[in-house]
């Protein structure tokens, strides 16, 4: 099933995972909720907790506010293990303004 079809993962959400590599429920499966919302931390993206509550209610077929409070916070505390083993890079400096620049190259 392609992650947009699965329970509790919205079009911005889905458009995150497929960048980073994660296409299908299998793919999902295979490095789990914690290990899929690190690799979209690690692409530059921003994602709340509400994510990582998300892709756990998937991959467990139910609503995200259906985990119990420890449930979330096992979460949160497994994230944060593993962002404390390998920090995340700073955000680099915001990208300016595209600017175009055309030069005559007397060919016409």
């Amino acid at each position: 099933m392609n992650v947009a079809g699965l329970r509790n993962i919205g079009p911005k959400s889905a458009a995150w995972l497929r960048q980073v590599g994660l296409r299908s429920r299998e793919d999902l499966q295979a490095v789990g909720a914690v290990s899929a919302f690190v690799k979209v931390r690690r692409a530059g993206f921003k994602p709340s907790l509400n994510l990582l509550y998300s892709l756990e209610g998937a991959l467990r077929d139910c609503h995200w506010q259906d985990l119990q409070e420890t449930e979330r916070a096992e979460l949160v505390q497994d994230y944060q293990a593993r962002i404390a083993e390998q920090p995340l890079k700073p955000a680099g400096p915001a990208a300016g303004p595209v600017r175009e620049e055309h030069f005559d190259t007397g060919d016409r």
